[in-house]
């Protein structure tokens, strides 16, 4: 059990599943960090203009996960207005990222975890849109 989650069952404060609640802010926050890290390791390959598409997406990507997983964290707040965008931010920021990974995944192996990790996110954050609406 993560520390997220097991704060989330003490403070469960919304009528959403802290489990999904757990699993969406874990998603964000690894895929964040993914992005993180790939931005550096782009930055550090030989083709560099190949990659400016791929190192903007992921810092949006970085931005808008670790903004979400704040929000989503503190469920006593919770307002459907702004929540609903932000998952649905970020399912198009994942998604866009994820694909501009996997143009660069072959020659990458960076890119590849990076656009797994998009995924994954996406995958969670679909989850729980579908629980608040």
């Amino acid at each position: 059990m993560t520390y997220t989650t097991q704060m989330l069952e003490i403070h469960h404060a919304s009528a959403v599943d802290p489990h999904t609640v757990a699993s969406a802010i874990n998603a964000l926050t690894d895929c964040a960090q993914a992005c993180m890290v790939d931005i550096d390791a782009d930055l550090g390959v030989s083709n560099l203009s190949e990659m400016v598409k791929c190192i903007r997406l992921c810092q949006h990507c970085t931005d808008v996960c670790a903004t979400t997983a704040r929000v989503i964290s503190r469920p006593a707040e919770y307002d459907a207005q702004v929540t609903v965008p932000l998952l649905e931010a970020c399912l198009a920021i994942c998604k866009a990222c994820a694909d501009e990974c996997e143009v660069h995944a072959r020659h990458h192996e960076h890119c590849r975890v990076c656009a797994e990790a998009c995924r994954d996110c996406e995958s969670h954050c679909r989850q729980l849109l579908a629980t608040l609406k």
